[in-house]
């Protein structure tokens, strides 16, 4: 059954996110939907297994379509994103976790690197923040 109050507290955190927030979300999602897909691979439930694999390809398919291709990393990021994908619909199809394994691990590896980019990028915005008030002190 599912609670309407945590819906509502879902909803509204997406709503009000950041679009850093938002990708590390994605990318939360889509290890998500890799880890239950995974589960389901095991107890050999193959119509979920398709299910939440799928889920995690829309992801991926996601980040592809908005990558700016302006900009050098987006040019490493999408060959990265193609064979997590296709790692995905080859694990699917042959059951076979040992390609889920390795999609798993290059969405898991972006993820921390997405996580570790916004947590620098919100230190420097905090020292910018005090040298622009003059709160900084340099001893």
């Amino acid at each position: 059954m599912v609670n309407p109050a945590a819906e509502a507290y879902k909803r509204q955190q997406i709503m009000t996110a950041t679009p850093e927030a938002l990708t590390l979300m994605l990318y939360n999602g889509c290890l998500k939907f890799i880890d239950e897909g995974s589960a389901a691979l095991e107890k050999k439930d193959y119509e979920n297994t398709n299910t939440f694999f799928q889920k995690a390809q829309a992801i991926i398919t996601e980040f592809r379509a908005t990558l700016n291709m302006d900009y050098e990393i987006s040019h490493q990021l999408m060959p990265l994103y193609n064979y997590a994908y296709d790692r995905l619909v080859e694990g699917n199809m042959k059951s076979d976790p040992a390609q889920i394994q390795e999609a798993r691990d290059i969405i898991q590896g972006l993820r921390d690197a997405w996580a570790q980019a916004m947590k620098k990028a919100r230190q420097e915005k905090g020292v910018q923040k005090g040298n622009a008030q003059g709160d900084s002190y340099v001893g």
